[in-house]
């Protein structure tokens, strides 16, 4: 696992969800969380910056005593997207081209 600076200072117990949820799903099941909430936490979670050395598919999330398969993460955020879309726009607006709409 890279080493990161697990300091957080004033940021709150979002970076590091991992002293309050031991899995994906218990993130999702927890209601005192927003759906933005429970993204955040699980996109932390899915970063590179936690995989496992040798195990790209493995998670090590400081104050876990286990490894996360990422495969479930991905899962638990589209389980979100599923109950709750992000949302519209992104991509497809942003390679719009202005100037085809001009031609005839």
């Amino acid at each position: 696992m890279t080493n990161a600076n697990a300091t957080t200072g004033g940021l709150g117990p979002l970076f590091h969800p991992a002293a309050h949820y031991a899995s994906p799903n218990a993130v999702l099941d927890d209601g005192k969380l927003s759906t933005a909430e429970k993204r955040i936490i699980l996109s932390s979670w899915a970063s590179d910056m936690y995989a496992v050395e040798s195990h790209p598919a493995l998670r090590e999330i400081p104050g876990m005593d286990h490894p996360i398969r990422l495969a479930d993460i991905l899962a638990a955020l589209r389980e979100l997207d599923d109950d709750d879309p992000p949302p519209r726009g992104g991509v497809p607006m942003r390679l719009r081209r202005p100037w085809a709409a001009a031609t005839p």
